[in-house]
């Protein structure tokens, strides 16, 4: 599944998502608020450049080469999202955030 692909779906489950938030709450507000944080949260999981955020955390700090290695070149990839134990905390911690902000808007 390509990133096209994954951001068409990730955008219709939002539109459901918004969609039952409207119907549940009646509240236009609450699926303005709802829709916000889901097209934030799918530009921050989808759109970076994963292959400057696919390194190890030390070396983000540093610039990447101006000249990208050609497929041919690249190492093999195995289609995984490489879990640095940095990266997946503050993911977590942000996203976390994000979540527990929206829901006390949700449910006030």
């Amino acid at each position: 599944m390509g990133r096209d692909e994954a951001l068409r779906r990730s955008l219709v489950a939002l539109g459901m998502a918004v969609f039952v938030v409207g119907i549940i709450t009646f509240s236009f507000r609450k699926m303005v608020i709802t829709y916000g944080f889901g097209i934030a949260g799918i530009g921050l999981i989808l759109l970076p450049d994963w292959e400057f955020f696919d390194r190890d955390f030390s070396q983000w700090f540093t610039p990447m080469p101006g000249q990208r290695r050609v497929g041919s070149d690249r190492a093999p990839d195995t289609g995984r999202f490489r879990l640095y134990p940095l990266r997946v905390f503050l993911l977590a911690v942000i996203y976390c955030i994000g979540l527990y902000k929206w829901w006390m808007i949700i449910s006030s």
